[in-house]
């Protein structure tokens, strides 16, 4: 794969995605009596995704969760399945880009290879995956496993599972689809290739069974930070999504992934990074102190506590929730997201119950509160010192959540330079400056 910057020359530019949450991320969003819309409402996500391509974000990013509800849990569910939903969203929207989210764990090549070209079919250039291993015992559960294979293993299987994909991308030429209705000839056979993988996990004959996507390859993107988790992006991927709670955390998994794409072979190391933020937009700081604040007030810590727990590896209930934060058990769940809350808890010295309040309202990412300046300032810093080349927005609550940023942050960053005015690129691939990656010769 060749990675070329085809900015050169042009001022660097923050790139946004936006981290689909139909109802907000904190869990009490939707009890507020401005909250609006419905996790299985595909105009509802439309309304979204329009709104995100108004705001000239790069893509739209669907998460996914292979678990259903417990008896008894009373946090939010429901959801569509996230390749459904982005090609109703590709025939709705024209230039945003489309990020599902699929896990090597539980999938196959050949299934995911198709369904991503058919994707980038339909959107004409704009799909994305995001690839996951998958962290619950749970969801295992529902595939016929009693438990998840060790981290290290699941991403063994990972890599080999993006290989594969991009090899079966690869087994058409570009211009093997011919139609010509003089010649009657429908396909260059000459020009699709099988694939005949034999690995350690897989057996793929290929070739697949549509024709090459428009972007050659949709776009990757890996989110984890513990060791394995950047040894796949560094090796695959094309962005890396990450949680970072300060700018030295952040330049530290920079130069980790940057020498670990170095050690990977890659021609160009330097990765997009986007971390996850949580904005919280008030028209003044005290206003957004203010909105936080409602939202926190209906918080469950009994359910930040069944988070923290399912990350620890053990039940924390048992713990004092005004005593400190207790050590990660041998299973967690989530390396990288455990390390980063627990650094935090012991730099900043959090009670048991003031992590889980943290934990409830935003999974571990960085929590941004203040006026349109205020949040700019905020990215603008993370911009410039290298911390991020862009971010993936969560918002808190739906519709503010991101009407607000849209609205009132994006002018923000478009007056100081930071932020594009139009939409200049057709692909996804495009405006991240990368190349269609070159085919290796077919041969007769």
């Amino acid at each position: 794969m060749t990675t070329v910057d085809q900015n050169a020359g042009k001022p660097r530019r923050l790139h946004l995605g936006l981290f689909h949450q139909p109802l907000g991320r904190h869990p009490a969003a939707w009890r507020q009596d401005s909250a609006q819309g419905h996790p299985e409402d595909v105009d509802w996500a439309i309304r979204i995704a329009r709104k995100a391509e108004e705001g000239l974000f790069d893509m739209f990013f669907v998460a996914d969760n292979l678990a259903g509800p417990e008896p008894g849990a009373q946090g939010k569910a429901g959801g569509l399945e996230p390749l459904t939903l982005l090609s109703a969203l590709a025939v709705t929207t024209s230039k945003i880009g489309l990020v599902g989210t699929i896990s090597t764990s539980f999938a196959e090549p050949y299934n995911v290879a198709r369904q991503l070209a058919s994707l980038d079919h339909i959107s004409h250039g704009r799909a994305g995956w995001n690839v996951v291993t998958t962290q619950s015992d749970r969801a295992a559960e529902n595939f016929s496993l009693a438990a998840l294979p060790d981290h290290a293993t699941r991403y063994v299987r990972a890599g080999e599972f993006v290989q594969v994909v991009r090899g079966l991308w690869d087994s058409w030429a570009d211009d093997a689809l011919i139609m010509d209705r003089r010649s009657g000839a429908f396909l260059d056979t000459a020009r699709v290739r099988l694939l005949e993988h034999k690995g350690e996990h897989f057996g793929v004959r290929g070739p697949l069974n549509i024709s090459r996507p428009p972007q050659g390859h949709p776009i990757i993107v890996q989110a984890g930070s513990s060791q394995d988790g950047i040894g796949l992006a560094a090796s695959e991927a094309d962005i890396a999504f990450t949680a970072q709670d300060t700018i030295e955390d952040s330049l530290v998994y920079r130069a980790a992934l940057s020498e670990a794409a170095r050690a990977a072979g890659r021609k160009a190391p330097s990765l997009p990074i986007l971390p996850g933020v949580m904005p919280i937009v008030g028209r003044t700081d005290a206003e957004a102190r203010d909105k936080f604040a409602a939202l926190q007030e209906h918080t469950d810590i009994a359910a930040g506590i069944r988070q923290l727990s399912g990350r620890w590896g053990y039940d924390l209930s048992q713990h004092p929730l005004d005593g400190p934060v207790p050590e990660p058990g041998e299973r967690i769940h989530g390396e990288s997201r455990v390390r980063l809350l627990l650094n935090k808890a012991r730099a900043e010295n959090y009670t048991l119950r003031e992590l889980a309040a943290l934990a409830i309202a935003s999974h571990g990412h960085r929590i941004i509160i203040g006026s349109p300046q205020t949040i700019a300032d905020d990215l603008q810093t993370w911009f410039e010192q290298g911390a991020a080349d862009g971010f993936n927005l969560i918002p808190a609550s739906m519709p503010d959540g991101l009407d607000d940023f849209v609205d009132l942050v994006i002018p923000v960053l478009q007056e100081r330079g930071l932020f594009r005015r139009h939409y200049e690129e057709t692909t996804l691939r495009e405006r991240f400056g990368l190349d269609i990656p070159r085919l290796a010769a077919f041969t007769s």
